[in-house]
């Protein structure tokens, strides 16, 4: 199987729908009924994005997006949260809690796939971006390190493709 997924829904229907149509496009699925053991389960399962209902009994969805966003391990792991209450300012709470995609129950299979190949290539252009050279600016002298700095923005992109807009 390709790239995992953990979903953390309560509805049965929709945590099967879910995970049959992630599977359908050739991921891995973690089904995940109770929100109370989705972080214990995410560290185990260590996926590589998390479908996350908002409204669940015992503890909300936006409580554990932001526990996860809290842990180091956790973090990175991008999560696309999924609520059948879209009143406005939802999706901004739910943004501000740490989600980076937002998708309104019910859903369309066309843009609950989309949004999670979406959300998996942010991932991967993350992953893939050297870390900064903070440790080297910190020991060069402060002009030095301003200099740099300039020189910098004033080269070419090293892409061609990254001065065109898209």
């Amino acid at each position: 199987m390709g790239q995992k997924i953990q979903v953390v829904e309560d509805n049965e229907l929709n945590l099967k729908l879910f995970c049959d149509l992630l599977r359908a496009h050739g991921y891995e699925t973690e089904a995940v009924r109770d929100g109370r053991e989705a972080l214990e389960r995410a560290r185990a399962f260590l996926p590589d994005m998390v479908v996350m209902d908002i409204q669940m009994p015992h503890i909300s969805g936006l409580e554990l997006i932001e526990q996860m966003k809290a842990d180091e391990g956790l973090a990175p792991i991008p999560i696309m949260a999924v609520t059948a209450y879209a009143a406005k300012g939802d999706e901004e709470r739910i943004r501000d809690a740490g989600a980076e995609g937002y998708v309104s129950k019910p859903i369309s299979v066309l843009k609950f796939v989309e949004e999670v190949r979406a959300l998996l290539a942010l991932a991967e252009t993350r992953a893939a971006k050297p870390p900064a050279p903070e440790t080297e600016e910190a020991a060069a002298p402060a002009g030095e390190a301003a200099s740099e700095e300039g020189e910098a923005e004033a080269s070419p992109p090293s892409h061609p493709d990254e001065s065109q807009d898209p």
